[in-house]
């Protein structure tokens, strides 16, 4: 296992693997060796200025981002990773709540440089110049939530508790190419940025602003072998002409719930690749993994889980204590991270049936149907199977009866013909479909096809209520 601890720091973890010039962080318009690390910086040598500092990371690009966590772990006091899409409305409240008084940028981001005493502009590229790189502090790494309904949670963690998973060989032959749909400032893409450099690998980043196509077609020509995503991710790959440019040998999800449907989908799309999910929170750190082929876990998992994860099923929802969880939240106005136990509540609801736990959905997104609780994550599993769904959103509508019903937006494989009324005799086949698997009142009300389904910022279906 590449280890780390409070004395060292990812860059230092980086030298302890083989042959830096052998691998390459390929973001989408530049490609950077990590040997050139050694005597070069991406920061214009100026890490140093950087030393005991809270620093917001705030570049456009990710593979500057990425240069810039590679120079400040073991630097910087306090490293808050900063999406390029975060709300701008939010980063006053996140710039005082993690005391931030420095700032890297790029050139896309540069027009907030002017509001802080030391900002450092980070390009996507090594400059040859003589750099310090003394390990000073066990730095913290600082995720940010999307805040699109609130103030966004700012999440510590420590390289120890990002990378407390990564069982992972230092040396692997053939070579490994990761990539992802992730941003790298976020938890799940992070985890693959940090496995990729403490597993000698090499990485093709994706940019916010490229399509999934565009991506597809970079990943492929670089010889993506390993690659991860959310459900959700994973459904608009498949839609994609461009799916086929990737032969990977491991497929991973994580993120959402992972369907039968999706699941089924991948394997027989990649007949080649290891499909597995994971189940992770920015909070609570990876949990585990499964590699089945099936939805859902084992309840083993749970009632032998001890050592580096321990977990329960309290009051329905998941809850889990590891050396991989966050630390705690900073700002007052999060609230604590753990129970008195030590426990992270995950807020996602299980179900166990036939000896294998099922995930229903969150405790905070049930639809309310004349007092009775729906997982719109649920039923959508149940609509994905259908031969001729690609993929679905269930949401709520009001209703003056109710209180509220369920609908169901629905992107089919092949766009709907409505030659002798197909899209009703669909409509009807698909309700007599859901009818035959869920109880009455989580049947949707009406079914409506659309073109596609939006995706947010973190990869996950875009939830919104009517």
């Amino acid at each position: 296992m590449q280890q780390t601890n409070s004395r060292g720091s990812l860059w230092r973890a980086a030298q302890d693997s083989t042959d830096l010039g052998g691998r390459f962080l390929w973001g989408a318009r530049a490609c950077v060796s990590l040997g050139e690390l050694t005597h070069g910086s991406a920061l214009a040598g100026r890490g140093e200025d950087l030393r005991g500092r809270s620093v917001l990371v705030a570049t456009a690009d990710p593979l500057a981002a990425a240069l810039a966590l590679l120079e400040l772990d073991g630097v910087a006091r306090r490293m808050v990773l900063c999406p390029a899409d975060f709300p701008r409305h939010h980063i006053p409240f996140v710039i005082a709540a993690a005391e931030v008084d420095a700032l890297i940028f790029d050139r896309e981001t540069a027009a907030t440089a002017g509001d802080f005493s030391c900002a450092i502009e980070c390009t996507a590229m090594i400059a040859p110049r003589a750099v310090n790189r003394t390990v000073s502090e066990q730095t913290e790494w600082v995720l940010l939530t999307s805040g699109t309904t609130g103030l966004p949670k700012l999440t510590v963690h420590t390289l120890d508790s990002l990378t407390g998973a990564m069982r992972v060989a230092a040396t692997t032959a053939p070579p490994v190419v990761w990539g992802t749909f992730y941003d790298i400032r976020r938890y799940g893409g992070l985890q693959i940025f940090l496995r990729s450099i403490l597993s000698s690998a090499s990485l093709v980043l994706s940019h916010p602003q490229e399509t999934t196509a565009t991506y597809l077609s970079r990943a492929g020509r670089r010889g993506v072998t390993h690659i991860s995503g959310t459900p959700s991710h994973w459904r608009h790959e498949l839609m994609s002409p461009a799916a086929g440019k990737i032969a990977p040998q491991y497929v991973r999800l994580s993120g959402e719930i992972a369907d039968q449907g999706i699941l089924d989908h991948l394997q027989s799309f990649y007949p080649q690749a290891r499909v597995a999910h994971a189940f992770a929170s920015t909070e609570a750190g990876l949990a585990f993994e499964v590699n089945d082929g099936l939805a859902g876990f084992p309840v083993e998992v749970i009632e032998r889980s001890a050592g580096d994860v321990e977990m329960k099923v309290e009051n329905g929802t998941l809850r889990i204590r590891s050396n991989r969880t966050a630390t705690r939240y900073l700002g007052r106005e999060c609230g604590s991270l753990k129970d008195a136990e030590g426990f992270v509540d995950t807020g996602d609801v299980l179900q166990l049936r036939d000896g294998r736990y099922y995930f229903s959905g969150r405790r905070d997104g049930v639809i309310n149907v004349g007092g009775q609780k729906v997982h719109p994550e649920e039923v959508e599993a149940i609509i994905n199977r259908h031969p001729q769904v690609r993929m679905s959103l269930v949401r709520t509508r009001k209703n003056p009866f109710t209180g509220s019903i369920v609908v169901a937006d629905i992107v089919l494989e092949e766009a709907p013909d409505n030659t002798n009324g197909r899209i009703d005799e669909l409509k009807q086949e698909l309700l007599h479909f859901c009818r035959k698997q869920l109880s009455p009142y989580k049947v949707p009300a009406s079914i409506n096809f659309v073109p596609a389904l939006a995706v947010s910022a973190t990869g996950k279906l875009a939830r919104y209520h009517a």
